[in-house]
């Protein structure tokens, strides 16, 4: 497809990317609400930190792993808007289900339900969008679509933390969140269209069937930039999400907050701090400089860097006004990260492997902060509390240790860097190339 007639920027992307940010906020209240609600299962359930951390992060990420590369897979090659609306409604039905579980095994299955679900949201959804704006606009639309972070997180802690005060029970939560999901879904299939797949590339890769997975693996590894992108993605992961996993049932054994309490703390500086992060962020995607790629990394590479400082003394202090100080400026790191680093990941990756190429992304940074976080943090926990005899302290020193691995992500940022001309090049992008005028100014 030449310049001449590429397509231009229809207004309605905005309303895609919009619905799908309100798509992302649903996936992230549902998986986040477990977080405010830890303690309270843990105690029910009669569980350590180590069994806790299987229960509500390793069960929903093994099968979202295990879900998410065969959705993937179909992504590359059917209609993506279908397969979120069905996801979207799968995992909201099964967050509802987790209100009426009674014992450890039927949280269990229901918990499965939901990785399973939440595995088709995040990879065709970014495909959706990258085919709804060409690649130096990508970065800028993604960030605006990652809003649904700081929005999800502050549904899963505020309101969850409201809605358990108000009815005394953390079933409630999970039902309060999860029945508008389905009808969203219905609203998904309605009202958003399927895009061209690639229509925004130098050459038309639309007619060429789907990459296979063995073959996307060997792509993303012969990519130095990508897998370097990748790999800073999945440690910022184990870094900020690891982290704020745990944040709900640290401030409650460490400062001995109620769950409304701490919900309250948390979700609002999640909202805000990461709300204006992210606007911030898009705001600064969209000046014409910013269209540099090597630019997005180094910038993402300095703010992790910075904000590793204060997320280590977030765990150093025993002042709850210095931790959540401290958190203020953490936060903002978590969540502008998301949209730029898709962005990158997307730019380096041929339209027919977008959705398997994000898949295996969300694969390392979901055995990241779903399985490594939390199963690594209880289990030192749990190994601290029997010396120390306070599992607030334990929980305190295993947190304090997961601070530090933000210098990695940071080191992946600034390494992706070096490659990032050769690896244009191979895809048929010259580093200097320049959008059309009818699309500069989307």
């Amino acid at each position: 497809m030449t310049n001449k007639t590429r397509p231009t920027l229809s207004p309605a992307r905005w309303y895609v990317v919009t619905i799908l940010a309100l798509v992302y906020a649903l996936n992230i209240a549902d998986r986040y609400v477990v977080s405010t609600v830890l303690e309270p299962i843990r105690k029910e359930f009669g569980l350590s930190d180590t069994g806790v951390g299987w229960l509500t992060g390793v069960s929903l990420a093994i099968f979202y792993i295990f879900a998410g590369l065969p959705i993937a897979r179909y992504a590359d090659r059917a209609n993506r808007r279908n397969i979120v609306a069905v996801a979207l409604i799968t995992w909201s039905g099964m967050t509802a289900l987790l209100g009426m579980t009674q014992n450890f095994w039927q949280f269990l299955l229901a918990r499965i339900g939901v990785g399973i679900g939440e595995a088709g949201c995040t990879p065709p959804s970014t495909s959706i969008i990258a085919d709804n704006f060409p690649r130096g606009r990508r970065a800028y639309a993604l960030t605006l679509w990652a809003l649904g972070l700081p929005l999800g997180a502050w549904l899963g802690s505020s309101v969850a933390g409201q809605i358990v005060d108000h009815f005394h029970s953390w079933r409630a939560a999970f039902v309060a969140l999860g029945v508008p999901g389905v009808v969203f879904g219905l609203v998904i299939l309605l009202t958003v269209r399927e895009p061209i797949r690639g229509r925004f590339e130098l050459v038309t890769e639309t007619s060429e069937p789907a990459a296979t997975f063995s073959e996307t693996c060997r792509f993303l590894w012969s990519q130095r930039s990508a897998w370097h992108i990748n790999a800073a993605g999945a440690v910022i992961c184990l870094w900020g999400w690891g982290m704020l996993f745990w944040m709900q049932t640290y401030f409650e054994r460490a400062y001995g907050l109620s769950t409304s309490d701490a919900g309250a703390r948390l979700g609002t500086i999640y909202f805000w701090a990461g709300t204006l992060a992210t606007i911030a962020t898009g705001a600064l995607l969209a000046l014409p400089q910013m269209q540099d790629a090597k630019r997005i990394a180094w910038f993402l590479a300095g703010i992790v860097i910075l904000s590793t400082i204060p997320s280590f003394i977030i765990f150093w202090t025993h002042s709850l006004t210095v931790a959540t100080a401290m958190l203020w400026l953490v936060i903002p790191c978590v969540y502008l990260y998301m949209g730029p680093t898709m962005a990158l990941l997307l730019n380096f990756l041929p339209p027919t492997m977008r959705a398997q190429g994000m898949a295996i992304s969300l694969l390392a940074a979901n055995v990241c902060n779903l399985i490594i976080a939390p199963t690594a943090v209880g289990w030192i926990s749990d190994t601290l509390a029997a010396r120390l005899g306070n599992n607030a302290e334990s929980l305190r020193y295993a947190l304090l240790a997961l601070s530090l691995t933000g210098f990695w992500a940071g080191y992946h940022y600034l390494t992706s860097v070096r490659t990032y001309d050769s690896d244009d090049v191979r895809l048929g992008h010259p580093a200097k190339i320049a959008e059309p005028s009818t699309l500069k100014q989307a």
